[in-house]
């Protein structure tokens, strides 16, 4: 079985913190770094203020720098990269049940906001983004030594039988000014940490991209979301059928100018509480955009809404490893061509920790990791390749060739103990540990908070329908 003497891990957010605390427990690496891009750990769940700008045109995908001819070097600052801001907003609070969301090994802090209180009562299993972002701050304590902040990596490549990671490095100074700075380093190994919440999809509409560039204020993703204050007494359409787009439907739905429009092409059912509170009139989805009469957007059923204040899109994220050449993300959006949604087929020395959904973040980044940093101290032994590839090939069949592909549910036990199994009991002289096996009490204790929310839903429901009903009279 191989062994990996030095790896590296790209981003520092829960999958990053899942990854190194995962390597540095096997002792048996000689080398560990990992790089962020951003000037603190985090990942999505840092706060940003000022939010990302909507993407235009809109197929266009993030690309790498290219990198300079010859390294190392400073080169002239490239500046902030805007895409890099996040999706968190003031009153966010989780989605996944604290006790199951954590990592197997630390609790989350038993804290609540006064928001989720009012909605979902006292010591309920959400907890705020500010207690998150702490617990992953906490969690990096012992491995800052391992850790470059600012540092972008611009592309991995594979050279015989290492890889050449190359990175820049912002906020450097050179000569009194400020520059970027530009080398590269050698791994066997790279563990790819930087999720999937960071480009988002916005569906091919005919016309959006010269609607966008003639009205670019009116245009929005989820991830730009800030505060309800922003869309109060405006025009707004909601397009989407998940969760992002039901908590948006709550937020704005009694603020708005009436009625919030909502365009659906599918949906979750088990959120349609959210999606038929009065005043939301739900749509079709949209044939065409135009910039005409301050926005005009025709759903498939040729109906027309005019001179709209703000289209909010809640429809998901783009995968997106632009630092990878090529990038193996398909056209429908699906990481392709890694087994168990981690170890790159035909070359494990390439792992990605934490390209799954609907799987119980974060708990289900330390099992990933685990497994991958099992499998680089060669304690662990994959299948070979052509079982691999039999696995994808399945799995495509089953999930089909979207992201879904990467959706773990129903499957939970099937998948959490497949990396028990895998990962094995730690080696003697380790800090490694082994994995509990999935308890069928988790997918309840995980989806907790969806009753909890579609009882508030309900609620709310009742009390917006009472009031359109006192106002008539």
């Amino acid at each position: 079985m191989p062994s990996y003497r030095r790896v590296a891990v790209i981003g520092a957010g829960p999958s990053g913190l899942a990854a190194v605390k995962a390597l540095s427990d096997e002792n048996v690496f000689d080398t560990i770094r990992v790089f962020e891009r951003r000037d603190r750990v985090g990942g999505i769940w840092i706060y940003d203020p000022k939010p990302d700008v909507f993407p235009s045109p809109i197929a266009k995908r993030p690309t790498a720098t290219p990198a300079p001819q010859k390294l190392p070097v400073f080169t002239i600052p490239k500046g902030e990269d805007v895409g890099a801001r996040t999706g968190i907003y003031d009153t966010l609070d989780s989605n996944v049940g604290a006790k199951v969301m954590a990592f197997s090994h630390t609790p989350f802090p038993e804290e609540n906001s006064a928001e989720s209180v009012r909605k979902y009562g006292a010591n309920n299993p959400t907890r705020p983004y500010k207690v998150i972002e702490q617990y992953i701050e906490d969690g990096f304590k012992d491995y800052r030594h391992h850790l470059s902040l600012n540092t972008t990596v611009e592309n991995v490549k594979k050279v015989g039988d290492e890889w050449v990671v190359t990175l820049r490095k912002s906020d450097e100074k050179y000569l009194g000014k400020q520059k970027d700075y530009w080398w590269q380093e050698k791994f066997n190994a790279v563990v790819v940490a930087t999720g999937h919440y960071n480009v988002p999809f916005i569906p091919a509409i005919w016309g959006i991209d010269e609607a966008v560039k003639a009205l670019p204020h009116k245009f929005e993703h989820s991830k730009f979301f800030r505060s309800p204050d922003d869309y109060v007494g405006k025009k707004v359409i909601v397009v989407g059928g998940s969760i992002s787009a039901a908590d948006l439907v709550v937020d704005l739905a009694a603020i708005v100018k009436g009625p919030l429009y909502l365009s659906q092409r599918g949906r979750n059912e088990l959120l349609d509480a959210a999606f038929n509170l009065p005043a939301v009139v739900r749509k079709p989805p949209i044939k065409s955009i135009s910039a005409h009469n301050g926005g005009v957007i025709e759903f498939e059923d040729g109906s027309t809404v005019e001179n709209f204040d703000k289209i909010i899109f809640g429809t998901g994220y783009k995968l997106s490893y632009p630092f990878l050449n090529p990038e193996p993300v398909t056209k429908q959006n699906r990481l392709a061509g890694f087994y168990q949604h981690i170890f790159k087929i035909g070359d494990p020395s390439i792992a990605v920790v934490g390209q799954v959904k609907a799987a119980l973040s974060f708990r289900v980044y330390e099992y990933q990791a685990v497994a991958a940093a099992r499998f680089l101290a060669g304690r662990a032994k994959l299948p070979s390749v052509t079982e691999q590839q039999d696995w994808e090939t399945k799995r495509l069949e089953y999930k089909g060739p979207t992201n879904n592909f990467h959706e773990i549910k129903p499957n939970f036990a099937e998948y959490f103990n497949w990396l028990v199994d895998f990962s094995g009991k730690p080696a003697e002289g380790t800090k490694a540990y082994e994995l509990p096996a999935w308890d069928d009490k988790w997918g309840p204790l995980g989806l907790a908070i969806l009753s909890l929310k579609d009882a508030y839903w309900k609620k709310l429901g009742d009390e917006l329908g009472g009031t359109q009903v006192k106002a008539k009279l």
